[in-house]
């Protein structure tokens, strides 16, 4: 099964999602399931895993729905406030949905440098774990250390990194975010999602070769096992299209054996998540 294991749905709300701003005005519209249908079935993708952007549960409820309605949304990586004192209690009440496969929190967004370390954060990871979710880390290079910390300290945790902690491309710092990248993929329960690469490129201007030296450095660090592909469309749109993207990872790993690229193209994402 071929899978694209990180792509977005939304509603269009210039207040909700004030993130896209003018410079990236070619996604200030509606994407629904049938702008990406038509790209997973030219690419011979089975399905996607469907990821959360708004920081509410009532995004969650609208994915399921969506799900629901479109047997190639496999899974959703939905929110919840993992600090609040009912987290087990609003866990519980997402079993009921088994298409929800995990959550992530936007801590990119975060100016608490110890947002990760947290103990009511933490007690939320801990309940993730219990009642099976997978967490997504979304995060820039600078909170890899707090991330390193963070799936130490929970070692049964299935981690899911994604965009490759968004490395500076675009400038071509490579040393720092590489040293982070091998320290956090000494723990087996952490996966990277190779997603996210063309917006941290030079979107008007960039080459295949800007993107190998970090394909390199994940693919040694993580493996063949532990890499998920992911479009991150529509987002991606705004420096790429559906098929640049997708050809830059299957570019990358032509070389490698038809097992190899099985599990990167979707058999590491119906694993980890449980599709």
């Amino acid at each position: 099964m071929r899978i694209d294991a990180h792509q977005h749905f939304w509603n269009y709300r210039p207040d909700t999602h004030a993130w896209i701003n003018d410079d990236m005005h070619l996604i200030q519209r509606n994407f629904l399931p049938q702008d990406l249908q038509p790209e997973l079935e030219r690419h011979q993708l089975d399905g996607s895993i469907l990821v959360q952007v708004d920081q509410n549960e009532e995004e969650n409820l609208f994915f399921i729905e969506l799900a629901q309605q479109n047997p190639f949304i496999k899974g959703t990586v939905g929110w919840v406030d993992l600090r609040a004192d009912n987290i087990e209690e609003r866990l519980a009440f997402y079993k009921s949905y088994p298409v929800l496969k995990g959550f992530r929190h936007i801590v990119q967004a975060e100016t608490d440098p110890y947002f990760l370390q947290n103990p009511a954060f933490r007690r939320g990871i801990a309940a993730l774990g219990k009642a099976g979710y997978t967490y997504d880390i979304l995060i820039y290079p600078h909170q890899l250390p707090a991330a390193i910390e963070l799936v130490q300290a929970f070692p049964d945790q299935t981690f899911v990194l994604d965009h490759l902690a968004k490395p500076y491309i675009k400038q071509g710092e490579l040393d720092q975010w590489a040293s982070f990248i091998e320290h956090l993929a000494e723990m087996p329960n952490v996966h990277c999602k190779v997603s996210g690469m063309v917006t941290e490129a030079n979107w008007k201007n960039w080459e295949f070769r800007n993107f190998r030296p970090f394909l390199d450095k994940v693919t040694e660090a993580f493996g063949t096992k532990r890499l998920l592909y992911g479009s991150d469309w529509p987002v991606c749109l705004v420096a790429a299209s559906y098929a640049n993207v997708i050809g830059i990872c299957e570019a990358y790993f032509d070389s490698f054996s038809a097992e190899e690229k099985k599990d990167v193209m979707g058999r590491n994402a119906v694993r980890v998540y449980g599709l």
